[in-house]
């Protein structure tokens, strides 16, 4: 349907138009991506940015982005080409259909975390949803309420919020967590404060993919009545989350990790008992003032239909993901000595393996994997050269901290592409190991961590 919708669009605005050739394969995100034409192809292979390989990379980076999937985009299109309307004109058929469309999806969204359509406010993504929480409620309720609870493992951008806060004078508790990547519970309750205005805890890490508690969570915070809010990006579609059962008050959501369009987001807020924001920009009152800016309909319209396949295809995806994470970790585990799993292997999201490969050095590990598109931590951090601030939250020793690679598994990932994952990572690691002198004393029985070694 996609295909054919954009095929006629391109016949009709275009002169001259050109002949396609359409190969058929199966779906895989490396196969998906090379429908589109590299930058800079040479005929012996890519080169982009310096580095030269034969064909596109494999994907595991789900957590970075996931693809969009095609039956979202059928969805969208005919929004971007004969549907157009401003959602919010009131006075003729194509602002009338685009609401239709930006409220069904609102409905959607709302089903898939057990909340009413009326609670669910679009934004650009889980960032802005994260800074309207965290800055909107404190700015409300900052007469009364001077103190937020946060834990060392968020995401940058509640970290950035929070320390945002505090150079206005709010006060925050950044709580450890234990060595497992999870919250201390009896931590938690023992900072509550009486001007305590919020509690922010990320339901699944984006670096990690441990899931919190967050029924435990939400049941102090209700004792309490200090409002929760929690970053669901990571979570959303991938685990059951109901917003009554976890006593949430405001909970952050993006469109582009659960196989939908970015640029799309959405903010869930409790209307019983209410709670309040200071909306963070000021415009022609859109979204309940919440959040001003036209809603963009095609965004949305992919946002709804990524969500309600996500409700009908949940359980299948986690098996299978989970039955890929397995192999990915078998394969790697059974040819390599000293790899070790970040984070509860019990409570995570199978979807996200983060492992650390001890004598291995990170940068040269991810520079080697030039044909596997993985990462050392979130896309939203990944320039610093600094080991992952989540990692040393988690007591990882330096070294180890430095060595991690991200694995993103998903709905479209191959048996085939993990098992050439496995073979890339093993040679790799492999090659770099044999040109370091630590692995050859290691093998050689001495204990490396006994060794005091001498400044110059």
């Amino acid at each position: 349907m996609a295909s054919k919708i954009v095929a006629s669009a391109i016949r009709r605005n275009i002169c001259r138009p050109r002949a396609a050739t359409i190969v058929r394969r199966p779906f895989s995100t490396s196969a998906a991506a090379a429908a589109v034409e590299p930058l800079e192809e040479e005929a012996n292979g890519i080169n982009m940015k310096g580095v030269k390989i034969l064909g596109r990379p494999l994907y595991l980076d789900m957590q970075a982005t996931s693809p969009v999937d095609p039956r979202v985009l059928d969805a969208m299109l005919p929004y971007y080409l004969s549907r157009y309307g401003n959602p919010h004109s009131r006075t003729h058929l194509y602002g009338w259909e685009s609401e239709r469309a930006v409220e069904a999806a609102r409905s959607q969204i709302s089903a898939l975390i057990n909340a009413s359509p009326k609670e669910i406010i679009f934004t650009s993504g889980a960032t802005e949803s994260n800074n309207i929480s965290i800055k909107g409620v404190m700015h409300f309720y900052k007469d009364k309420k001077r103190h937020v609870i946060t834990t060392q493992t968020e995401h940058k951008c509640v970290l950035d919020s929070c320390r945002h806060l505090q150079q206005e004078g709010f006060e925050i508790t950044y709580l450890p967590v234990k060595p497992d990547g999870l919250v201390d519970l009896e931590k938690l309750r023992a900072a509550i404060r009486p001007d305590t205005g919020l509690v922010s805890v990320m339901m699944v890490n984006n670096e990690i993919g441990v899931i919190q508690p967050m029924e435990e969570i939400g049941k102090i915070c209700k004792e309490f009545n200090v409002p929760l809010h929690t970053d669901a990006a990571q979570a959303l579609g991938k685990i059951q989350v109901d917003v009554d059962k976890m006593n949430i008050s405001l909970m952050s959501l993006s469109g582009h990790k659960i196989y939908g369009p970015k640029g799309i987001g959405a903010l869930y807020m409790r209307r019983r008992p209410r709670i309040r924001v200071e909306p963070q920009m000021n415009g022609g009152g859109q979204e309940r003032g919440i959040r001003s800016g036209t809603v963009p309909t095609p965004l949305v319209v992919g946002f709804g239909a990524a969500c309600e396949l996500a409700m009908k295809e949940m359980e299948y995806d986690d098996k299978r993901i989970r039955m890929l994470q397995e192999r990915l970790l078998n394969g790697i585990r059974g040819r390599l000595e000293g790899v070790v799993v970040n984070g509860s292997e019990d409570r995570r999201y199978a979807g996200n393996l983060n492992l650390s490969f001890a004598f291995v050095e990170g940068e040269s590990l991810l520079m080697g994997l030039k044909e596997v598109a993985v990462s050392s931590g979130s896309a939203c951090t990944s320039a610093s050269l600094e080991p992952s601030y989540v990692l040393r939250a988690l007591g990882v020793d330096e070294d180890m901290a430095h060595t991690s690679i991200r694995y993103g598994i998903g709905r479209f990932t191959t048996e085939e592409e993990i098992d050439k994952a496995v073979e890339l990572t093993v040679k790799q690691v492999e090659k770099l190991r044999e040109m370091s002198p630590l692995y050859e004393m290691y093998k050689d029985g001495i204990d490396i961590k006994s060794i005091q070694w001498s400044q110059h």
